[in-house]
């Protein structure tokens, strides 16, 4: 059997972006190796597996490069969630504060029936803003939320705690300083 593969020495940090004094956690190696990339999307799968998981939703744009193979791993549908606009078909939309304004996110109003059991799916969990805002979108359209995904957690931003009482799964987990 094959050593496990060390999905933490897949992320960089790149210190000062987007501005000084955040250290940036970059997952493109991940990205760039098949065998790492693969890897975590089989790991965020596992504990959704016989869960009868119908739909992964994702808010752009980094949500999506984990959520469309991960709904092909489950076998189940993909549901983009997306900025004002940016959707085709009719949507429904769902405002949220941010720390220093709002902002708005979208979805296709068939993309979620009442009752299908759904899994929200992004890169990283910090504040949990976004992911806030995906599991009311989610929810206003009758949908059970069957929990929400990640491959880093930024764990002392407390994102987590917004999302109670949703299962929440990340595959690695950042202390401060870290």
């Amino acid at each position: 059997m094959s050593e496990p593969v060390d999905l933490k020495s897949y992320i960089r940090d790149i210190p000062d972006f987007p501005k000084p004094g955040i250290l940036f956690k970059d997952i493109t190696p991940l990205l760039a190796s098949p065998e790492a990339f693969r890897e975590a999307v089989r790991r965020m799968a596992d504990p959704f597996r016989d869960r009868g998981v119908q739909a992964v939703a994702a808010a752009e744009a980094r949500g999506f490069i984990f959520a469309a193979p991960l709904a092909l791993e489950l076998d189940c549908s993909f549901v983009p969630v997306r900025k004002p606009g940016k959707l085709p078909f009719d949507t429904k939309a769902f405002h949220y504060e941010l720390e220093y304004g709002t902002d708005t996110l979208e979805m296709h109003t068939d993309a979620v029936r009442d009752g299908d059991r759904v899994l929200l799916v992004d890169d990283l969990l910090a504040t949990g803003g976004t992911m806030e805002a995906c599991v009311q979108l989610a929810e206003q359209s009758g949908a059970s939320i069957v929990g929400c995904a990640f491959v880093v957690e930024l764990a002392f931003l407390g994102g987590r705690d917004k999302l109670a009482p949703h299962e929440v799964v990340s595959l690695l987990k950042y202390s401060a300083g870290e």
